[in-house]
């Protein structure tokens, strides 16, 4: 049966994070995934877990100077040792709410010297978690909605990770994200199985409800089933009806 983690980055958003996670429980999800937990006090986010029952996936590095429209550091020359800070920071926090991946935001940059750097920071940031049993994951994002984002493609992260070789350092599959920028999107989920850490879904163009748009998650779902993927599927929507509306699990389980 297909599990559900609801992204509180975009769902109950307005709320703080403890009562958001609360919030998914009673609507039926799994478990939890985030974006940037740093400005809640840990020992509350881990209580409210307990009390749930409920894993946190994930979360992301921080994006860097947000005045400066900047969205991720790792992958910027020069900016190491920010990079690096923001790696130390999400995992004494994974740490503390026992998260078990997280994203390391690569940032708006290009090239040869950007990709040596970001590995680099990729393999700091594996070293740093291994002991704790955290995975990284690096995710490529559409660029309608982050130009010029360092990592847009599958293959470009494949890429990377091979060149890393490391087994805690994963893909996150976006479907929406890579819907937009490839397409085909089952036959790259089963090309692409081996190294995917974590699945995350939400409709193509809009990102909005998972079951409508152009991309049927409903079949998607059913292949993945058959690959034996069982871990939660992030729902990383933005609700178009102003409030979370959950009814749309129902037509997945």
């Amino acid at each position: 049966m297909t599990t559900f983690s609801a992204n509180l980055g975009f769902l109950w958003n307005d709320r703080p994070l403890p009562e958001a996670i609360k919030l998914a429980y009673q609507a039926g999800y799994s478990a939890v995934e985030c974006h940037w937990p740093y400005q809640f006090d840990a020992s509350e986010v881990k209580a409210a877990l307990e009390e749930t029952g409920l894993q946190m996936l994930g979360l992301n590095t921080d994006r860097g100077n947000l005045a400066n429209g900047e969205n991720g550091l790792s992958a910027l020359p020069g900016r190491e040792a920010e990079a690096r800070a923001a790696i130390d920071q999400s995992i004494d926090y994974a740490i503390k709410i026992e998260a078990l991946n997280i994203h390391v935001m690569a940032g708006f940059s290009t090239g040869e010297e950007a990709k040596k750097t970001f590995i680099n920071n990729l393999l700091y940031a594996s070293d740093k978690a291994k002991p704790h049993n955290i995975n990284i994951l690096i995710e490529p994002l559409n660029h309608y909605d982050a130009p010029n984002y360092f990592l847009q493609t599958s293959e470009q992260a494949k890429d990377i990770l091979q060149e890393i070789g490391r087994d805690n350092v994963k893909l996150m599959f976006d479907c929406y994200h890579l819907q937009i920028m490839e397409g085909d999107i089952c036959r790259r989920l089963t090309q692409l199985l081996p190294i995917i850490g974590h699945i995350q879904i939400a409709s193509v163009p809009d990102r909005s409800e998972p079951n409508t748009g152009e991309l049927n998650y409903g079949y998607v779902l059913s292949e993945l089933d058959k690959l034996g993927y069982s871990a939660p599927i992030g729902a990383e929507y933005k609700s178009k009806a102003g409030k979370v509306d959950s009814s749309w699990l129902d037509d997945y389980r």
